[in-house]
């Protein structure tokens, strides 16, 4: 069984206001590419790849006439994919949605949120996703009121060959841009705000996944967290980054993610991707790992798990056919990530 998590860059750009496909040679948000071509690539991404789930980030709008289940069933009835079912969570004001496209030949897939429905007016421990928070991220002895501007989405999820069930949790945590600062004060200020909204939605992650682990459910976290050891400069005043936070601490019910374990030894010289934007500024492209693909020990332990990376420059495979490698470049500024589960 293969899982993935793929952030589209501008998905919803590519659909009308009825969420029908437009195949057509007007220009997509991406720089430089027809939306006919970033729909095309994003297509044979989601092919070669072929996972038998795969989360989308970014998936379109879900609105008043749009509808994120029908532009992305649509979309795979376009161009013929056997993930050819969707299933989203809890729609949000961002015009970026969380949605799953499923192979049902293989998985059957239900969005199942958990936790009691918080308002913020009390502490609650790992409240449903849609709901408030209520957390003292600083340790100052004031309790903020956190919520989601993109909700988890958390699904039930039965592999059909094997009856086998397991959890996952699709996440796109708060990023930390300081776009529409007014000085570099404003911009420090700011940082440090988005960062703190991170962590907290990071621990209410952790929290939602410690019952899970705790009740014995195996457990997949994956999507794109905005985050990793060492990305922000800030890091050192919360004492650690948010990806660790949902990791989970040494001693206690970790999960398992190999590329972020790499990124947290001090000793390694590696300098793993997920992404890659270009900063006008110095006139080159900056790859960052963001993206991640978590397993419960239990998972880890009995299925026998592989993960990738789909990056077109770093993955030999990925680099050296032409197609992909052009299709992965031209369809979003994120890369895949996947994992094989054995059974």
């Amino acid at each position: 069984m293969r899982i993935a998590t793929y952030n589209v860059e501008w998905f919803d750009e590519l659909f009308d206001k009825d969420s029908n496909l437009q195949m057509d040679q007007g220009w997509s948000r991406r720089y430089d590419v027809r939306r006919v071509d970033q729909a095309t690539a994003i297509s044979e991404v989601i092919r070669q790849v072929d996972a038998d789930l795969i989360l989308i980030v970014e998936a379109p709008n879900t609105g008043q006439t749009q509808d994120t289940v029908k532009a992305l069933e649509g979309f795979a009835q376009h161009f013929g994919l056997r993930q050819s079912s969707v299933v989203m969570g809890f729609a949000n004001e961002t015009h970026q949605e969380l949605a799953v496209m499923y192979d049902p030949y293989v998985v059957r897939v239900t969005h199942d949120p958990q936790g009691a429905i918080s308002d913020g007016s009390s502490d609650a421990v790992a409240p449903r996703f849609d709901g408030k928070f209520r957390y003292d991220v600083d340790v100052d002895g004031k309790a903020e009121i956190f919520e989601f501007s993109k909700p988890p989405v958390e699904l039930s999820v039965e592999y059909l060959a094997k009856k086998r069930n397991l959890r996952i949790i699709g996440v796109h945590t708060k990023s930390k841009s300081t776009y529409g600062a007014k000085g570099a004060a404003d911009a420090s200020r700011m940082l440090v705000d988005n960062l703190r909204k991170q962590l907290a939605q990071c621990i209410w992650i952790r929290q939602r996944a410690e019952t899970h682990l705790a009740a014995g459910v195996p457990l997949v976290v994956m999507g794109d967290f905005n985050d990793g050891p060492g990305v922000s400069d800030f890091e050192t005043l919360f004492t650690k980054s948010g990806v660790e936070i949902v990791l989970g601490d040494a001693g206690t019910m970790e999960m398992v993610e190999p590329h972020a374990a790499i990124m947290l030894d001090p000793r390694q010289s590696w300098s793993l991707a997920t992404s890659r934007f270009y900063i006008s500024k110095y006139k080159r492209y900056l790859n960052a790992l963001l993206d991640y693909v978590m397993l419960s020990p239990d998972l880890a332990q009995t299925a026998a798990p592989s993960w990738r990376i789909w990056h077109p420059f770093d993955d030999p495979e990925c680099f050296k056919d032409d197609n992909l490698r052009d299709a992965l470049l031209t369809a979003s500024d994120h890369f895949p990530v996947s994992v094989d589960l054995s059974f």
